[in-house]
């Protein structure tokens, strides 16, 4: 299953590591689902961690090498622009690699990409609600 992690989820799961958003990223790290990554979402990633100066944490530091190992990720280099999300046009980038990555799932706490509800067949989730219908996971 190939999923889109929005930052505010991905950098919940750092500040919470026990939480919902630390249970979505635990599933990547284990191999239950692949993150879905484009350049744009990673820069992201990596500018925010470095905005909240948790970037001396050991729980980065491991995220950092999983990224370099590429274990469990589906890179796309080239994404199709959109312009779906107008009120906020940041947030089209996690569109844009979920239509080029093939994602099944967008998890994501942005009310934005949230109001969607479904994209092309790729449905917008909470984090809440992503553990709650893949509770087998």
């Amino acid at each position: 299953m190939k999923v889109v992690i929005d930052t505010n989820v991905f950098i919940s799961s750092l500040i919470n590591p026990a939480g919902t958003p630390g249970k979505i990223v635990d599933l990547w790290k284990v191999g239950k689902i692949s993150l879905c990554l484009s350049q744009e979402v990673l820069y992201e990633y990596l500018e925010v961690i470095a905005r909240f100066e948790i970037s001396d944490d050991p729980a980065v530091a491991t995220l950092l090498k999983i990224f370099e190992s590429r274990c469990n990720q589906v890179y796309v280099s080239k994404t199709a622009a959109l312009s779906v999300i107008e009120n906020d046009l940041k947030d089209n980038k996690f569109l844009e690699c979920a239509i080029a990555a093939s994602a099944d799932y967008i998890i994501s706490g942005d009310r934005h990409l949230l109001k969607l509800r479904e994209f092309r067949g790729i449905q917008v989730l909470t984090p809440a609600a992503f553990i709650r219908e893949k509770a087998e996971l």
